[in-house]
């Protein structure tokens, strides 16, 4: 009997961390789409890979150490583009942004 509360207990904690992660995620794409200026200044997302690319409309909109510290292993400038590495959250941030417009 003990070992099934045990059990109930952990499976608990374990949606209430993956809930938490979730959320968390999304509030993170949030914050990253406010560093790139805001969904007005993004004109077309690309990826490849674990890099995401935005073209934007004006780059000085963009806060690049904001972008670091959300996690970005990268951040480059190119022109009115910034290519950011951010692992296997590429794909879902590029999702999020088409998902805004």
């Amino acid at each position: 009997m003990e070992n099934v509360i045990i059990i109930v207990v952990l499976l608990i904690i374990l949606l209430a961390i993956l809930k938490a992660t979730k959320k968390d995620a999304e509030l993170d794409f949030n914050k990253l789409v406010e560093y790139l200026g805001g969904k007005e200044n993004i004109i077309e997302t690309e990826i490849n890979l674990s890099r995401f690319r935005a073209t934007l409309k004006d780059i000085s909109k963009a806060n690049k150490d904001g972008i670091q510290k959300l996690g970005a292993k990268g951040v480059v400038e190119i022109d009115n583009q910034l290519k950011i590495i951010l692992g296997p959250n590429s794909k879902q941030l590029k999702k999020y942004i088409d998902d805004l417009k």
